[in-house]
Order: structure tokens, then C-alpha cells, then sequence
């Protein structure tokens, strides 16, 4: 099978115009520890402010429904799956263009580096669900990876 890069496919930009943004809701737990009410307001902060601008979809595990509907403007739309962490830039895919065709790399997600404190079994699922939900093309990659790690300038 060609690889996206074989096909004309391109991870666009840091800068690049885009459609919207993704984001991953925190859940209570393990990351979030007995008060999660900073964390609660660092991702609405940045959330409602980029809704102001962009469209913006914030992936909310069913747990956290309640939360994320108190903490977030009204104009996030707001997706339920379920979910470990926060991390969208990490486990989430990476979209790709082509002529203004989008794709996307679903990379293995293992808990940056299957670290001991962390869970990944339904972060690991995330990347396939935002694909779909975007409408793009799905490249499932072998590679081991973090989304975050990777920075282009087009």
C-alpha cells in the first residue's frame, strides 16, 4: 500500500489555515487529582477563546459530561467518547492535505512510552473516532507515536 507522502499527502503548517480545532475534555482521576478545578479552567479557558474565532469540537468522555457542559461556552460542540486523558495534540491523529483532500495518520498511541502512572486503552481509540467525525481519510500507521512530537513548516 503507498504511504500518504507516495499518494501527495503533506502534514500542512503549524500555521495553516484549518477548518476547526480538536480537543480532548480532562477527566477526573488519575491526571486531574482530587481538584480538578485548575484544569477545568486552563481547557475552557483556551477552549472558549478559540471558539470565538474557529469552530471548535471538544471530544467529552461520558463521564464528564457534567463538567464539560458547566466549564465550556455554548458554541464548542461537544462529542462523547470515552477517554483516559486530555492530550489531543498527542493522542488524536494527524491531519494531512492534499489539494484540499483531508486525510489523516492514525498513529499507535501507547501511553508515551507505556509509562507505568499512565492508561491508554481508550486513548488509543480516539485518533480512528476523529477521523471519522472529520471525514477524512484514514492512514493507519505501525508507528509508535505521539502527534504532539511532530512539528512541520509545511
Amino acid at each position: 500500500m503507498p504511504t500518504p507522502a507516495e499518494l501527495g499527502f503533506a502534514m500542512p503548517a503549524e500555521w495553516s489555515p484549518h477548518e476547526r480545532t480538536w480537543m480532548a475534555w480532562p477527566t477526573e482521576g488519575y491526571t486531574l487529582g482530587e481538584d480538578p478545578t485548575d484544569a477545568y479552567r486552563a481547557w475552557s479557558q483556551v477552549a472558549n477563546t478559540i471558539v470565538r474565532y474557529e469552530p471548535l469540537t471538544m471530544v467529552v468522555d461520558p463521564d464528564a459530561r457534567k463538567s464539560a457542559d458547566e466549564w465550556l461556552d455554548p458554541a464548542v460542540s461537544k462529542v462523547e467518547r470515552p477517554l483516559n486523558d486530555a492530550w489531543m495534540r498527542d493522542i488524536g491523529p494527524t491531519f494531512l492535505v492534499k489539494d484540499g483532500e483531508l486525510a489523516a495518520a492514525d498513529w499507535i498511541f501507547n501511553g508515551w512510552g507505556a509509562q507505568s502512572w499512565a492508561q491508554w486503552d481508550k486513548d488509543s481509540e480516539i485518533a480512528e473516532s476523529v477521523i471519522e467525525l472529520a471525514g477524512a481519510r484514514r492512514f493507519v500507521s505501525r508507528l509508535v507515536n505521539e502527534g504532539g512530537g511532530i512539528h512541520v513548516y509545511g
